[in-house]
Order: C-alpha cells, then structure tokens, then sequence
C-alpha cells in the first residue's frame, strides 16, 4: 500500500496507486485506455468486437437521425459507442477546398443528399448559411469511441452496498454481475453517465476493461480491433507521456484545438483510466467539462451530521438537567 490510510480521504484528492489502496499487494502496473479522436474512422469495430467478446445483447440496429449512430450512448448492453457529431465550420484562409476547381460552398450538402446520389450539385437547394466571410464553410466530422472512464476515485464503487464493483489488480473498476442486487445506487453516482441497469432484471452493467482478458496477458477487444489505433491499450503513465507528445504533434501541424480530456491526476475524479484526445470542448462530444466524484464531500457530510447530533445531544441533556 502507499503509506498509511488513517486520516486519508480515500473518496477524493490524491491517488497514485489505487490498486494498492484497495489491498493488492505486488500488482501490475496500472492500465488504461488512450483513445485518439483524431485518427478515428468511425468504423465502429471497437463495438462490434466488444459485444461479440463480452456476449452483449444488441441495442438497436436502426440509425437514431444522429448521423450514422444506432446505439445513441453508453449502457447496459452498449460498453463502446462510437459518436458522430456533424460540424458545419470555415476553413481557416490559405487551406485549399478539398476540390479547388468546383466550387461547392453555397451548397446544402443535406439537401442535397436527401434529394437523391442522382440530383446534380448544380440543382440543389442553396445553402441555409452562406460561407463565413474568413473562408468557406466545410463540414467536419468529429469521431470518438467512448468508454467507462475506471476512474481513480469511482463513485459507482464507492456507494455500492454489496461489493459487487469492485478495484481490480490493474486499476480498473469491474461489476460482478451475480453479486449485484439492482439497488442502482451506482447509476446516479457516475459523474459520466456511464453505467446502466437491464430492464429485464435491474442488474448494472459496464464495460470491465477485458478483465478477463488483462489475466490472460491479453489487451481489450476494443483495441485490438481498432484498424487505426485509434484506440491505444497500456500502462496508463506510459500512455500520458504518448498522449502530451501527440498533442504537441497535432499543435505543430496547425491543430491548435487539440486537447487532452480525462488524464489529469488532479482532477475531480483523480484522473481517469481511460481518457481521450479531442479536437473540441469536451461538451461537443457529450462529455462533462469538469467532472468531479459526486462522493467526495461524504467525510465532511458525515462530519457535519456528527457534529450536530452531539449538539442535538446536549441541548437534551441540558434540557433534562434543568
């Protein structure tokens, strides 16, 4: 363990080994999840081979209207979802259009898509927007595979009366399912939204990291199908030190909006074990901007309550006395 816990607040502040704090002695090294929006695809393979792994129900094969997204969001039986968020922006002056000889700025590209592949270009209906006065308005496609976050400090863990989450050897955060009994106090707890209770029983569900996996010396479906890397697999220290440089790679080659989301250890949560480079404000990607552990306050709470029940107390005793 990393020195004493008495006098520690173990639901907030400063963590460097959760698995030790949990009483794994002489553990692996903690892992995590990097996962690069700037070279995603959406491919959606990181679903697909989560839920052929790990035996998922499917969640809707009908497209939601929400670009090329049937799944809408993180759940019970959705531990990957791939976000399409559809941006209608200017390009900066001096970048070429994509096809400099035809010029397509003043065009409804949805329009002009729901008019039919056969309508041409020239007969579509004329842009509700005309292009921003600095450069021609483009639309862009921002792409993220999301994913529980096994936060440093997890909530969902921390309200959880049966202990059926619970912190593994590598620092993540995993539900056994037969021990949970559907109280879904650990649903409102995550400052994500991430985990979910089935209809059908009430239990919770969330990704597990490949649990199974990680024992077998194994990295995640998820990664490990992910054609472009998009979705990197490893020791989360290794993985931030990747993560700064490839920010710095992205700022030098005219990204400026490139940031980092989740890899800071202090942080609300304490940093999460799975975090992300994005190419917006993390609100784009439905992402909380400042996520804190909701069970941070619980000590002071418990202090407070304390506090006024031996002042309850003696008011008693005092009334009594006279």
């Amino acid at each position: 363990m990393t020195g004493s816990l008495v006098g520690r607040n173990l639901l907030a502040g400063a963590e460097p080994d959760p698995s030790g704090d949990a009483g794994h002695t002489g553990h692996p090294e903690r892992v995590g999840f990097f996962t690069d929006t700037s070279v995603c695809i959406g491919c959606k393979a990181c679903e697909v081979a989560c839920k052929e792994w790990n035996a998922l129900p499917e969640d809707g094969l009908a497209l939601t209207g929400m670009s090329y997204d049937n799944s809408e969001g993180l759940g019970a039986s959705t531990w990957r979802h791939v976000a399409f968020i559809e941006q209608s922006r200017p390009l900066p002056l001096g970048v070429p259009a994509p096809d400099a000889t035809v010029d397509h700025g003043d065009v409804d590209v949805f329009a002009l898509a729901a008019a039919g592949p056969a309508t041409p270009a020239g007969e579509a209906p004329p842009a509700e927007t005309p292009p921003a006065p600095e450069g021609r308005t483009e639309l862009r496609w921002l792409m993220s595979s999301d994913v529980c976050k096994h936060c440093t400090h997890a909530a969902c863990l921390d309200v959880c009366p049966t202990g059926s989450l619970f912190r593994t050897e590598f620092g993540t955060v995993v539900v056994q399912e037969d021990i949970c009994n559907g109280c879904g106090y650990c649903v409102p707890a995550c400052p994500y939204g991430v985990i979910e209770q089935r209809p059908e029983d009430g239990r919770a569900f969330k990704c597990t990291m490949c649990y199974d996996r990680l024992g077998a010396g194994q990295e995640p479906a998820c990664a490990k199908a992910c054609p472009t890397e998009s979705i990197q697999f490893g020791p989360l220290d290794e993985l931030r030190e990747r993560a700064a440089a490839r920010v710095e790679e992205l700022h030098r080659a005219g990204v400026p909006e490139a940031r980092l989301y989740g890899h800071d250890p202090e942080d609300g949560v304490g940093g999460d074990g799975a975090f992300f480079l994005l190419l917006d404000e993390p609100e784009v990607y439905g992402l909380p901007p400042d996520p804190v552990v909701t069970t941070r306050d619980l000590p002071a709470m418990w202090r407070h309550a304390g506090a006024a029940a031996l002042t309850l107390l003696g008011g008693l005793a005092a009334v009594f006395a006279a």
